[in-house]
């Protein structure tokens, strides 16, 4: 048997470019249109929030503990809700999870302008972080799919790491890391792109990847995948 048939659909490759080019969708729209944060990760916000106390605004440090402590809960919630969703044996928690983040995406566009940023910024933090938690590894690589610092670490050890020991699977997983890099690129341009011509309603771009990405994981847990609902993914 092939190595990949071992693993299941949630862990495939061809999601994980999905998920990305989804985050780089993300990222764009709160920078463009949303307050100009990045909300798919949280290093910004501490800076901002080390920042403030620094400068004594305590008003500007309370308003950033929102969005931190958003994305600490989704992290809580996506370690709580597997197990119910498991013994429930309906569907995969990664699918429900995307089917989620599809839905909260499409709200969030149909929000007028006048509505303020921090809305949509908590809601991304919050399904980020679940995501962030929940798709951990592409067929056995570690990922991260909604930021990239650690994709570009990587690909650069594994690229040294081939230029040490010669070991081609190291070329591999670099460039495999590579990938996901310029899928979160092209997601970031195309969501650029549609903020320009959209505004709020350019957030229906990463929809539409989740949209693809929840009908392929439905489809696995339904039909070739339907006796292995309690399989727990490599990295969990």
């Amino acid at each position: 048997m092939d190595e990949k048939q071992t693993f299941l659909e949630c862990e495939r490759n061809r999601v994980f470019y999905l998920l990305m080019m989804s985050g780089g969708m993300l990222g764009a729209f709160t920078y463009c249109v949303r307050g100009g944060v990045f909300c798919n990760a949280q290093t910004g916000n501490i800076v901002l929030l080390g920042m403030a106390i620094g400068h004594g605004n305590w008003k500007g440090a309370a308003y950033y503990l929102i969005p931190i402590t958003a994305y600490g809960f989704g992290a809580a919630v996506s370690e709580v809700l597997p197990g119910t969703v498991k013994r429930a044996h309906l569907v995969r928690w990664d699918t429900l999870l995307v089917g989620i983040e599809m839905l909260v995406t499409l709200l969030l566009g149909f929000l007028p302008e006048s509505v303020p940023f921090q809305f949509s910024q908590v809601a991304i933090n919050f399904i980020c972080s679940m995501q962030y938690n929940t798709f951990r590894q592409a067929e056995g690589v570690p990922m991260a799919t909604t930021f990239c610092t650690n994709h570009v670490r990587q690909a650069g050890i594994n690229l040294a790491r081939w230029l040490q020991k010669g070991d081609a699977v190291y070329v591999k997983k670099s460039l495999r890391h590579g990938e996901m890099l310029i899928m979160f690129l092209i997601g970031a341009i195309i969501g650029t792109i549609l903020c320009g011509m959209f505004v709020g309603r350019a957030i229906w771009g990463a929809s539409i990847m989740l949209f693809i990405v929840f009908i392929d994981l439905l489809h696995a847990d339904l039909t070739k995948e339907k006796g292995m609902l309690g399989r727990v993914p490599t990295g969990h």
